[in-house]
């Protein structure tokens, strides 16, 4: 109960206030029946007191009130009036305020002439002499039963809502509603039913004060016209209002009148809660064990609380459709290896069940991106930061693989995609992705590959000995030939009496098999040429790094860190993009091949493009591998030379034919920091 004080009054001269002109100008009664008349017409419950508390005059519109005389009123009779459970608090107020002598204000229920209690602002102030001496108190009480109303239906609102939102269980939520709206309408019974569309029956989901008999009996039957006051409001969508269950019998068919009749009730209120969109979602039935109709208070009230009912029932659904997508979603992330995450630009960052479980981390812990490239594979960190690092920059999106070394010496290959997610100011707000753990996919490519490798070692001895078998058979011939015409022309030649004619011819046999052997030779050069090239500009930036992609997995395999320094200006050329590529796939697999026997932490592949002059672009692929000895520098381009066991020595050569083609040139030197290096220089193209 909440207490306020006024300012204390001063001395009232009543005398020289009715003395006025002004008050004397409205005297048509004698002064005591004009004072009395004012005081009982005055819109408010009037009286006054004695210095000791004693109620001395109350006014005819409090008496009328209360049905009350003033012989019964008077002194402390009128606490008879007074809210049983307000009277103490009333009481003590009332006995603080005379022994402090100052105003004071109370609210507390006061009974009705017909039994009603309603809420009054109970407030009095003292009145003193010149000298101080406390004369009298005056008072008035005031109704406020609609302002407390809203109030409370306000604050019960409020927690509804707030119970909404902190997701309690409908149950429980519409318990409470039934439970307040049936204390703002004493002698009723609530009860809010939720439709199975697929059943089309009302299932009752809260009605505390109604017997569990009646709900199983009343609304075990399907939605329809003819089914009680709730069924019909289903059925049709609109409010059905039955206030004389006794006197209406549109349901007596199905035994619905007797049956309610018998529980005690004798109106019924059922209102539709519909959905956002107008569908039923249920029925709000308010139950009176009087004939009644609901008054326009009482539907304001079933208006507000079935709107909230809809807000209740549609915020479950979506809240159960959530938990049923995140519980699909965690199931199918586990069963798919494939987390989540969210990287924010102010550096916070979320992550999903099955990424903490792909890091092995608990979840307690909270992720940062220094815990996460701890758990990088140290070899893998170098391309990690320049990938997050120039992705960030461009706000562009990015897709790369790296491996985890976890605290027990395991290794996890990851897949990680990322979106960038941009702000309203343009400016990138997160980024969004996935991260798979394929470590078994790569233990299977691991096993494919290293089959694929014999297979292609013993396809490349077979093709070794077909290409052999095809270049023995066609030089044989000419070779053949050359042999026996100059046999025979040494023999013309060396006779007695040399056949010069016959030598001639035999010799110019010779030169006819010679130039078949020749044109055996061109066509097998040939083979190692590609005509025709699309000669098309290209970022040749781009292409660098698109091959640092495909090369991953053989870098990974190969136990080697990867290094690009790639020319900040663009570089454009002009030619076959594809056949470059290759060029520099070949290039990067000879290097790692060169690092096999070198310690794995020296192991560095290094990308470089760079301008050579104003006209020509280089790129160059190091390696820290054995290095290539000067005598074989230039010999290491010639085809079927090689230093490698089991190479065909082809790959070098038909690299410099590419190049060549391109109107560029490809050369070996050795690398300052140990191993080789490949540099190819091209012409470059100036943009317009």
């Amino acid at each position: 109960m909440k207490w306020a004080f006024l300012r204390p009054i001063g001395t009232l001269d009543l005398a020289t206030h009715l003395e006025h002109p002004a008050a004397q100008a409205t005297k048509t009664l004698p002064l005591r029946d004009e004072l009395r008349v004012a005081i009982d017409t005055i819109p408010g419950l009037v009286w006054t007191a004695l210095p000791a508390g004693d109620i001395d005059f109350l006014n005819q519109r409090w008496l009328d009130y209360t049905g009350l005389s003033l012989d019964v009123a008077r002194g402390w009779g009128w606490q008879v009036a007074i809210h049983p459970d307000d009277l103490p608090g009333l009481t003590e107020y009332w006995r603080s305020v005379l022994a402090a002598g100052i105003p004071g204000e109370t609210e507390a229920r006061l009974r009705r002439h017909d039994g009603e209690y309603r809420w009054f602002l109970f407030r009095g102030v003292p009145l003193y002499d010149e000298h101080g001496v406390l004369l009298k108190w005056y008072g008035q009480t005031t109704d406020i039963e609609d302002r407390k109303r809203a109030e409370t239906l306000l604050q019960n609102e409020k927690r509804l809502l707030e119970m909404v939102a902190r997701g309690d269980p409908l149950e429980a939520i519409f318990r409470d509603l039934c439970i307040f709206v049936e204390c703002s309408t004493p002698g009723t019974s609530c009860a809010i039913l939720l439709l199975d569309s697929e059943a089309d029956r009302l299932r009752p989901l809260a009605a505390p004060t109604i017997p569990e008999a009646y709900l199983h009996a009343a609304h075990g039957r399907s939605v329809s016209s003819c089914a009680g006051p709730c069924g019909k409001a289903a059925h049709l969508n609109e409010q059905v209002i039955v206030a004389d269950i006794a006197a209406e019998i549109p349901w007596d068919e199905q035994g619905w009148r007797s049956m309610v009749l018998g529980f005690g009730f004798r109106a019924c209120w059922s209102t539709p809660i519909r959905s956002s969109t107008g569908g039923v979602l249920g029925t709000f039935a308010i139950y009176g064990h009087k004939a009644a109709a609901p008054t326009v208070e009482q539907r304001s009230l079933i208006e507000q609380f079935t709107a909230l009912a809809s807000v209740a029932i549609e915020r479950d659904e979506r809240q159960s459709k959530l938990l049923r997508s995140e519980a699909h979603l965690a199931e199918a992330q586990r069963l798919s290896l494939t987390g989540s995450y969210t990287w924010r630009s102010n550096g916070d960052i979320y992550w999903s069940d099955e990424t903490y479980r792909i890091f092995e981390l608990e979840p307690h812990v909270k992720p940062t991106l220094e815990l996460a490239r701890s758990r990088i594979h140290p070899d893998d960190r170098a391309i990690f930061d320049w990938t997050a690092a120039h992705a960030w920059e461009r706000c562009a999106d990015f897709t790369f693989e790296h491996r985890l070394l976890l605290p027990h010496g395991d290794v996890k290959y990851l897949h990680v995609v990322a979106h960038a997610v941009k702000g309203r100011d343009g400016q990138l707000a997160e980024y969004t992705g996935a991260v798979r753990d394929v470590t078994e996919l790569r233990v299977r490519e691991a096993a494919l590959h290293r089959v694929r490798a014999e297979l292609a070692h013993v396809s490349r001895a077979s093709a070794v000995g077909q290409l052999t078998a095809s270049i023995a058979h066609e030089v044989n011939q000419p070779l053949s030939g050359i042999l026996t015409n100059a046999s025979v022309c040494v023999r013309l030649l060396t006779a007695r009496e040399p056949d010069i004619g016959g030598a001639i011819e035999a010799a110019r046999r010779t030169t006819r098999d010679a130039n078949r052997a020749a044109e055996v030779i061109a066509r097998l050069r040939a083979l190692f040429r590609k005509k025709g090239l699309a000669r098309e500009p290209f970022n040749l930036n781009e292409a660098v790094a698109e091959v640092i992609a495909l090369a991953t997995n053989e870098v990974e395999r190969s136990k080697a860190s990867v290094r690009a320094d790639l020319a900040a200006e663009t570089p454009i050329v002009k030619g076959d993009r594809t056949q470059i590529q290759q060029v520099v796939l070949n290039l990067a697999l000879n290097a790692l091949e060169a690092m096999n026997g070198v310690d794995a932490a020296k192991r560095e592949l290094t990308f470089q493009t760079s301008f050579e002059g104003s006209s020509e672009v280089a790129v160059t692929v190091r390696d820290t591998g054995a290095g290539i000895a000067t005598v074989d520098v230039e010999r290491i381009f010639d085809p079927f030379f090689t230093t490698k066991e089991g190479g065909m020595g082809m790959g070098l050569s038909i690299s410099r034919s590419i190049i060549e083609n391109h109107e560029g040139k490809l050369g070996a030197f050795p690398n300052d920091g140990g191993g080789a290096a490949f540099r190819f220089i091209l012409p470059r193209v100036v943009a317009a």
